[in-house]
């Protein structure tokens, strides 16, 4: 899906090289993503740290960047605007207990059941709401209060700063590889801004990040049945949402690496992590695909990109606020869009007209819930869609032959397998009235799958039995067997064994 040239391998000067540059993109995110809950920007700020240290010392995914995200933030604005911030971080804590859960349970290998072109949709989809994310950047307070969009010198010297700092992010590595270009764009535009005193928006416009270490409390709920069937709805749906985010995001990052995540243990990691930042005053939060794509591009691959991020965050906090509020917004909006540029899944929009029709409508539909709704409706969207058009070409599969032996009996051969989908067509090729009154049923290449398929065998026996004709089946394969035998008198049939023939000699899982 991507092409880097990045070393593969861990190097632990480039991963802190590349964990200071994220940690100079997270800023800006999880303060936005603190407004957009509700809360102070240091709520964002400590989950950034305390998730993103966390995931990176326990998870299954080195090089992964995990922090505050607007998919998390929008599900919180209600809760927050209802309960307040208390019950905010309540509901953190449980969210991550039900993704510890989650990954005890082995729950994380389901991601693999996620079809690739829900995966397109989802990282075009990611990069179009990253890039609508940066354009609030490009509005201004007037006189009244009022957020407009900038015009004239302002915009023109955002719009310039924002052009040389994707430039520098992309001619500079041809110089040399041995410092991030990102990191190299992000400090270079910061002193040609003060050095030419340019007048531009800065992350201290936006809010101080200035605070203390993050302090060890309680959330101040009643500790009730009322207040967990409160939080209990909102810790399900953030649950989800984190989960599916990280372990995408992870799948992401295995193909950019070429290596391979613990899924199971990611999720264990992100629950603690939210658990913990519930705990410290931290609004939650999930694996982020654009600072991870940042920290990749930049050469961190191992943990100590991660835990220098979280570190150098924290060092914002308590000793550089001053500092690193003077960075111009343009230059981390333009380390966004080289983001939104990798992100996007260029070739999509060429191949839209070379896959199935059915492909290419997951693409469209993933992408466009996930600039619409969110992340885990799209996703869910997606699997749902693709699994109903599979279910509705392999209906198509089914196909009996019908013959009579030289014993008399009328033979039907069934090719395909029986289930939901393919019942109906399944039973319309039978005729019970024209045929001989033994009849056999042969399976050798067909499969019962569920238990639609057992109440169409059972309404077949019935309307051969109520013709007082004898339905027999022939070379039911182990798994047929095992659900036939659980069906037990859900079905009236009369098996011919044989056994010496198998086709599958396992139990169902």
């Amino acid at each position: 899906m991507f092409e880097l040239n990045a070393s593969k391998t861990s190097n632990l000067k480039n991963d802190v090289l590349s964990g200071l540059t994220v940690a100079l993109a997270l800023v800006p995110e999880a303060v936005a993503f603190a407004f957009v809950a509700g809360v102070e920007p240091l709520v964002g700020l400590y989950a950034a740290f305390m998730v993103g240290l966390i995931t990176s010392i326990f998870g299954g995914r080195p090089g992964m960047i995990s922090g505050a995200t607007g998919a998390m933030a929008v599900v919180m604005v209600s809760l927050v605007a209802i309960h307040g911030v208390e019950y905010l971080f309540a509901t953190v804590v449980l969210t991550g207990l039900l993704q510890i859960m989650a990954g005890v349970f082995k729950l994380g290998k389901f991601i693999r059941l996620v079809p690739h072109p829900v995966m397109l949709g989802f990282v075009n989809g990611l990069a179009i709401v990253i890039f609508l994310a940066q354009l609030g950047q490009f509005k201004v307070t007037n006189a009244a209060g009022e957020l407009e969009w900038m015009q004239g010198t302002p915009l023109y010297t955002m719009a310039g700063l924002i052009v040389l700092t994707m430039a520098i992010i992309h001619f500079f590595p041809k110089l040399t590889k041995a410092v991030p270009s990102t990191l190299v764009a992000i400090v270079g535009v910061s002193l040609l801004v003060v050095v030419l005193g340019l007048d531009t928006k800065s992350v201290g416009d936006v809010a101080s990040i200035a605070g203390g270490l993050p302090t060890f409390a309680i959330p101040e709920v009643p500790f009730s049945l009322e207040t967990l069937k409160i939080i209990f709805p909102f810790a399900l749906v953030l649950a989800g949402i984190g989960l599916i985010e990280s372990l995408l995001t992870l799948t992401l990052i295995d193909e950019l690496t070429g290596t391979r995540g613990k899924s199971n243990k990611e999720c264990i990691a992100q629950g603690a992590a939210n658990t913990a930042t519930g705990f410290f005053g931290g609004m939650g939060g999930c694996a982020m695909i654009g600072q991870s794509i940042i920290n990749v591009n930049s050469g961190g691959r191992g943990r100590a990109s991660g835990i220098t991020a979280a570190l150098a965050l924290l060092g914002f906090i308590l000793f550089a606020s001053g500092l690193i509020e003077q960075i111009p917004i343009a230059a981390l909006v333009g380390v966004m869009f080289i983001v939104v540029i990798g992100t996007f899944e260029w070739s999509s929009l060429r191949i839209l007209g070379k896959v199935p029709k059915a492909d290419a409508f997951v693409i469209v539909l993933v992408s466009g819930v996930t600039v619409y709704s969110d992340l885990a409706v799209a996703v869910v969207v997606g699997v749902i869609v693709s699994a109903l058009v599979f279910a509705w070409e392999h209906a198509k599969h089914i196909a009996v032959s019908r013959s009579i032996d030289e014993n008399g009996s009328t033979v039907y051969e069934v090719n395909g397998p029986i289930f939901f989908g393919s019942i109906a067509n399944f039973l319309e090729q039978f005729t019970p009235d024209k045929d001989s009154d033994d009849v056999i049923v042969e399976f050798k290449n067909s499969r019962v799958v569920d238990h639609s398929a057992i109440e169409a065998i059972d309404t077949l026996a019935e309307r051969y039995l109520t013709r007082n004709k004898t339905m027999h089946l022939k070379h039911l394969n182990q798994e047929c067997k095992d659900l036939l035998d659980k069906a037990g008198k859900l079905v009236e049939l009369n098996v011919i064994e044989d056994p010496d023939y198998h086709i599958v000699t396992d139990k169902l899982a």
